[in-house]
């Protein structure tokens, strides 16, 4: 199983992450093969925070050379995305607990994602919809890297939700034909 939980995640990064150019810095730590892949066997949100917290300090530990970032998929807890929403909080509280808060940011994918003024089939949601419920933790001094070098960072957010309105339904369930 936890090939295939990554290797749907992988497939979705590329597709859709990197194919739709959605994180402008996502393509140069996949191809430089910086990204930590971690399904975390967690079935309790107890246990997903021990994992959480393990990747933080294995990423902290970590040359940015060698893993700039790590993707924690969680494929047996938090499926229901609210429960999922209501749980970040908790997840930041213990990055800002271990003392990372300045050092890593957490950024949160989920198959039912759902920004908080969109109905749940509007297409916008899909940039930060991945195949698993996923904890996305990057560093810091990387994200000021990659917007110092992409000046119009700020505006990815707004490109990203034209990008998906352009695309459709029709066209992103397109990407996945290939899958099938």
């Amino acid at each position: 199983m936890t090939d295939a939980v990554v290797d749907a995640t992988r497939t979705w990064l590329e597709k859709a992450v990197i194919g739709l150019n959605l994180c402008p810095f996502a393509k140069a730590v996949h191809v430089h093969q910086r990204i930590r892949y971690c399904v975390s066997e967690a079935q309790t949100t107890a246990d997903l925070l021990q994992d959480l917290s393990c990747e933080l300090h294995a990423l902290h530990a970590a040359d940015p050379k060698d893993c700039e970032t790590t993707l924690l998929i969680h494929p047996y807890v938090l499926t229901d995305f609210l429960e999922y929403s209501f749980f970040l909080p908790t997840a930041e509280a213990r990055a800002s607990k271990l003392g990372y808060a300045a050092e890593f940011q957490l950024a949160s994918f989920h198959p039912q994602y759902q920004f908080g003024d969109a109905e749940p089939d509007d297409i916008e949601n899909y940039t930060n919809r991945a195949p698993y419920p996923t904890l996305h933790l990057l560093r810091e001094s990387s994200i000021a890297r990659a917007v110092a070098a992409f000046p119009e960072a700020a505006d990815i957010y707004e490109k990203n939700m034209e990008t998906l309105r352009r695309l459709g339904h029709a066209g992103w369930r397109a990407l996945w034909l290939g899958d099938q």
